[in-house]
């Protein structure tokens, strides 16, 4: 599975990098159904920092950015899964393709976690290139001083 790929299904929201429930489902190759079931059976191990369900507003947002009408006719408005709670999700889902699937989406993080980094470290770098402007500037625009010998006379 190609870390773009997985990149491409991470989104911000609330400030947090997160993974949408049925996003998951299509990478674990199962039901979204599924995956919410053994949440729920499992609730108290997602907290809010692990696992948040959006709001009708913020999944509408989220549609219009893609210009998608609807995403499967979904009827329930989808959880977010942040990394912790993609981890913790792991624990939940025993076939080989969840293993190989959670491996591939936890490189994802750290990968785009690198980039971010990396982009930070750049913008650091320039600004401390910068050279500061430490030379006086000279005014612009008419004087008005007066010749006062003239003015004496």
């Amino acid at each position: 599975m190609e870390v773009q790929v997985i990149q491409n299904k991470i989104y911000e929201i609330r400030g947090r990098r997160v993974m949408l429930d049925f996003d998951l489902a299509m990478l674990y190759q199962t039901e979204t159904r599924r995956i919410n079931e053994a949440v729920k059976r499992n609730i108290r191990r997602f907290p809010d920092d692990f696992m948040f369900q959006l709001t009708a507003p913020e999944f509408s947002n989220l549609m219009s950015q893609f210009a998608i009408s609807s995403w499967g006719g979904t009827r329930k408005l989808p959880y977010a899964f942040t990394e912790h709670g993609v981890a913790m999700l792991s624990g939940l889902l025993h076939s080989e393709v969840a293993i190989y699937a959670n491996i591939a989406i936890m490189r994802a993080f750290v990968a785009m976690r690198e980039e971010i980094d990396n982009l930070y470290n750049a913008f650091a770098a320039l600004s401390a290139k910068t050279p500061k402007l430490e030379k006086t500037r000279t005014p612009i625009g008419y004087r008005t001083t007066y010749n006062t010998k003239q003015d004496n006379d």
